[in-house]
């Protein structure tokens, strides 16, 4: 009886350390999704046209609705600027057209929700962005915000209260998008550092962010993953 009861308590703890496990995996890996909106930001950004109508369509099939990608193709703008967001917008409404004429109904998903604006957009903008950072944003500007404090008042104003603060997309999907746009166009090491802390302070795991490069070299290149690991490299190093 107590061999029994022994091997009884042996398969419960097995059970329950493969039921964590999985739990962990679930957690910290990307999930279809996520992959979707990584590819879609990070093609749009180089404008490689035709296979983001590839992405687009693998997006939708797995599960991102219309309003998720038009959210998303909106959001990047801010990162590598409007022509490479309409380009992107208008190639979606192709691939709509192309679908609905197959007899896809694609899921059109929920529409922003009317924002509040008890505040100015301004404060707005410092309560998400103190959210995102973690970091208060009260007291004396420095840096570049300081020597162009208009880029100071556009960007809490605009990015961090217009932008981010549209609920279509949480804050995680907005910095995959993000880090997305910045491995792509290169040059921009210092934000993509910003943004790869930011999305660790947002739930977003070091699992996640390594499986991200992996997105990354699959969809744009293994020079743009290279830096990209680079980077990522300098921020976990920093939070040990």
């Amino acid at each position: 009886m107590r061999a029994l009861s022994k091997l009884i308590m042996l398969v419960v703890i097995i059970a329950n350390v493969s039921t964590v496990n999985a739990q962990t995996e679930a957690v910290e890996n990307l999930n279809k999704k996520q992959q979707a909106i990584i590819r879609i930001a990070a093609v749009t950004a180089k404008g490689a046209l035709t296979k983001l109508k590839t992405e687009l369509n693998s997006g939708l099939d797995a599960g991102l609705t219309i309003n998720q990608i038009k959210e998303s193709l909106v959001h990047l703008y801010a990162y590598c600027g409007f022509p490479r967001s309409i380009r992107g917008l208008q190639t979606f409404m192709v691939v709509l057209e192309e679908r609905k004429a197959k007899g896809i109904n694609d899921v059109v998903g929920t529409e922003a929700s009317i924002i509040k604006e008890e505040n100015s957009k301004y404060e707005r903008g410092k309560v998400i962005l103190t959210e995102l950072t973690g970091v208060s944003q009260e007291g004396p500007k420095s840096g570049y915000l300081a020597f162009a404090p208009e880029m100071d008042v556009f960007l809490k104003e605009h990015l961090f209260a217009d932008v981010f603060e549209r609920d279509v997309l949480t804050y995680s999907e907005r910095e995959l998008i993000t880090i997305s746009v910045l491995s792509s166009i290169g040059g921009v090491e210092p934000m993509l550092n910003s943004h790869l802390k930011i999305c660790l302070n947002v739930g977003l795991s070091p699992n996640q962010l390594q499986e991200f490069i992996g997105v990354i070299k699959s969809s744009v290149g293994n020079k743009e993953a290279i830096a990209a690991q680079e980077v990522l490299n300098e921020v976990l190093k920093s939070k040990k």
